[in-house]
């Protein structure tokens, strides 16, 4: 792409760059976003505007990657492949983005809900952790290396701290002992490496050894006393084996750098092209930008709600701008300062942006096309050094653009033909606008010159443009109207400043009658369109009115009728559940009388039983509709803030009580709940989190608090323990199951049931049920002090 460095910085596409490279992580991310140049391209262009579109995703799913601040890595490899030792720092540094690159890769595949074109990117990511655990290991800090870097190092640092321990108690003798009379100090210090003593200057031959230093006065020798000269002489041998061993062990290191520099290299461009993305992802946030679509055949832009990047966001008016399609050149005209250049400046600046493949601060139902160049020439360029006047710089700018058309460009012309004689000028203008529609390009001018204002309305493909500006307040409104042409407002702007009215009147005077007629026609049509779109703007709320209230209306009606199912369908369901529960309570029933009836195996006890049978059938059978409860309880404005599972407590808005979900809700929305006695199928809309519920409305209209209800009232009449002694195993069980309801809406965790020892059928038979209940966490044995074996005791889930 054709793309000069005075058009950057015109558009200011260098300080976006400078944004962006703020937002970047990595030293190459960094460098990649200063140099970051515009693509003609559109596979590739679509391709960079999917990366930050998918990073930007990314950021929002799992928030911003570990990227860690990595430098570049092309010297340390490069030095470590040419056989150098590299520094502790180096090897830190390539730990770090060995360490970042496990991290990005865990990154990667954390809360991923969907595929991005990022994850080739993040699956080029190669770890190599036995390098980096080498490293970690055997560097501690910069300034230190760890003893057990080697076992060498560790031996001789063991001796270094012997030798020196041995140095300290020989010389704690000169300054605890006799000698101490000679010392400056009773204190042990070091002079060129080596353990010395001061001694004041005039007891200097009182202790025989080497004198190291003297201090400044001259008053204390630092003598090395002879009896640790060879210790200290061992300590010094001990320090260059030392220093030797580390630097063998950063050799040895830096070759295992080497050997997997092409790894390090790989993943540091991975990284730096990652960080880049997330760079263009983070910008895009700040801005509230969107990706455009790419226009590849009609060559327009449509950029709605286009905000300018550098303008504040407090003080930014966003713009709707169209070029292209049924017209090619658009002629921008209004008051100074009315917005007119920072249209010019938003048109170009996007242009490079979306080239670029970042995103732009404008709706994400904008377009832009691809240009192969933009050409533009804004400001004013004299120069007294350079003999160049105002219009003489504006045509250096416009003999370059004209040398350097094509059919694919954007030309941008702020005030064209400015600065000579308004009629040259103006024709001049309508000449380089002519020149430039004969190449096929893009263009968009500003101007104040009325000729071009008449040759928009006049040529096809030409359409004027206006900025508003407010004359009462003097204040620009900076919206751009596309098919109508402005006003310059000098002579009404002059007014309000207070320039004299005689003077206004002359300058009337001096403008010709058919410069006034077509200004005072402009004028009407201003005024009609504003009125017209007044009338649009009442219409279109007075609509919107409408339809808000069609759709509330609309709403109520849907939520009274889905009320209405709701509780049917929750009085069905409760019908079906108490004749549930009664069906299989005579069942249970039936099946004890049958057990008897085969015990006494009596012909007429059988026969009573099948009538008594049939009877309690038809019974249930015949009042089925009786059980139905018009008034469910159900609260229809609530909603559950997650999904349910197997073992959360819940609170049956219908029946008022809390239970226990026995299973996680099937694919129709029931559940199957253990509240107290009673085991019921239900739907979730008649359910509410235990925790949610704070207190209900109960039969009389009293306020009663949800968990004094469901736990409090069990808990008051349910001990710990229940005694089971003297039942039979169905008996005993009959007794427990109803028990162990009474505890779980109590809340206690653990209870015991009381079966004796005797010959320990009980406890057989309640362990054989006891291990099928799901309500029941564990069980055992009671120990000593609980009862021992005549004692089970049960701990709740």
């Amino acid at each position: 792409m054709y793309l000069t460095e005075k058009t950057v910085s015109l558009l200011e596409f260098d300080k976006i760059k400078a944004m962006l490279a703020e937002e970047a992580h990595t030293a190459g991310a960094r460098e990649a976003a200063l140099n970051l140049t515009p693509d003609d391209d559109p596979v590739r262009v679509e391709a960079a505007l999917k990366r930050t579109t998918d990073a930007k995703a990314l950021l929002g799913e799992n928030g911003q990657p570990p990227f860690g601040g990595i430098k570049n890595m092309s010297s340390h490899c490069e030095r470590a492949e040419k056989g150098a030792m590299l520094t502790p720092r180096e090897l830190l540094d390539v730990a770090d983005i060995l360490r970042i690159t496990r991290a990005l890769i865990d990154y990667s595949k954390t809360n991923r809900r969907f595929e991005t074109v990022l994850d080739e990117v993040f699956e080029r990511l190669m770890p190599n952790k036995k390098l980096e655990d080498r490293i970690g290991s055997a560097i501690v800090s910069e300034d230190t290396i760890a003893d057990s870097a080697s076992p060498e190092l560790g031996n001789i640092r063991r001796k270094i701290r012997q030798t020196t321990a041995k140095i300290r108690d020989v010389l704690q003798k000169y300054t605890g002992g006799a000698y101490a009379q000679y010392l400056q100090e009773n204190i042990v210090t070091m002079r060129n490496g080596r353990y010395v003593v001061p001694v004041r200057a005039e007891c200097k031959n009182e202790i025989k050894g080497l004198v190291h230093d003297t201090s400044s006065s001259g008053a204390t020798f630092f003598i090395e006393p002879i009896a640790v000269v060879d210790a200290n002489n061992e300590l010094r041998s001990l320090e260059a084996a030392e220093k030797h061993e580390i630097e063998k062990i950063l050799y040895e290191i830096s070759a295992d750098v080497a050997d997997s520099a092409r790894l390090i290299l790989y993943n540091n461009e991975n990284i730096d092209e990652l960080a880049f993305c997330f760079a263009c992802a983070s910008l895009s946030e700040k801005m509230d930008a969107a990706a455009p679509a790419i226009d590849k055949t009609k060559r327009r832009i449509r950029l709605n709600h286009a905000r300018h990047p550098l303008i504040p966001k407090s003080r930014v008016v966003p713009v709707n701008i169209r070029l292209g399609g049924d017209f090619d050149t658009l002629v921008i005209t209004g008051p100074n300062t009315g917005g007119k250049t920072v249209t010019l400046k938003t048109l170009g600046l996007f242009a490079l942006m979306t080239q670029s493949g970042l995103h732009i601060p404008a709706d994400d139902t904008s377009c832009m096309c691809l240009f192969d160049r933009v050409l533009v020439d804004l400001g004013d360029d004299q120069s007294i050094e350079q003999s160049l006047s105002t219009f003489s710089s504006h045509m250096v700018n416009i003999v370059s653009i004209v040398n350097n058309l094509s059919d694919r460009a954007l030309v941008l012309f702020d005030e064209l033909g400015v600065g000579t004689d308004p009629i040259e000028g103006a024709a001049l203008a309508i000449s380089i606008i002519s020149e430039v529609r004969e190449y096929g390009a893009l263009c968009a001018a500003t101007t104040h010159y009325a000729e071009l204002k008449s040759y928009a309305l006049g040529t096809p493909g030409v359409t004027n443009a206006s900025c508003e500006f407010d004359v009462e307040s003097l204040k620009p409104t900076y919206k751009l109207t596309i098919g109508t042409p402005g006003r310059s407002c000098a002579l009404a702007i002059s007014e309000r400043l207070g320039l004299p009215a005689h003077i206004i009147k002359r300058a009337l005077d001096e403008v010709s009658s058919e410069d006034r007629r077509f200004e005072d026609v402009i004028e009407k049509l201003e005024i009609a369109r504003i009125n017209e779109e007044k009338a649009r703007t009442a219409a279109e709320k007075e609509l919107a009115d409408v339809k808000n209230q069609r759709a509330s209306a609309d709403t109520e009606a849907r939520k009274k009728l889905a009320e209405a199912d709701r509780i049917l369908a929750a009085a069905n369901a409760k019908a079906a559940s108490l004749v549930d529960g009664a069906r299989r309570s005579s069942e249970y029933i039936f099946d004890q009388l049958e057990r008897a009836q085969k015990a006494k195996d009596s012909e007429k006890s059988a026969e009573e039983l099948a009538a008594a049978r049939k009877a309690v059938r038809q019974h249930i059978k015949d009042n089925e509709d009786s059980f139905r409860d018009n008034d469910d309880g159900i609260d229809h404005d609530y909603k559950l803030p997650r999904e349910l599972h197997k073992g959360d407590r819940v609170w049956l808005m219908s029946m008022k009580i809390e239970g226990v979900l026995l299973a996680d809700p099937d694919k129709k929305g029931c559940v199957t709940v253990q509240a107290g006695a009673v085991r019921t199928k239900t739907k979730l809309e008649n359910l509410k989190l235990a925790e949610d519920v704070v207190t209900f409305t109960d039969s009389k209209g009293k306020k009663t608090q949800a968990k004094d209800y469901s736990h409090n009232v069990v808990s008051k009449v349910c001990r710990d323990e229940i005694d089971l002694r003297g039942m039979t195993g169905d008996e005993a069980w009959i007794e427990v199951d109803r028990y162990l309801d009474q505890v779980v809406l109590s809340g206690l965790h653990t209870v015991r049931l009381i079966h004796g020892k005797g010959t320990g059928a009980l406890k057989a038979s309640l362990w054989a049920r006891l291990h099928r209940d799901e309500r029941v966490k564990s069980y055992r044995i009671g120990q000593f002090g609980e009862g021992d074996g005549g004692v089970t005791v049960l701990e709740m889930k």
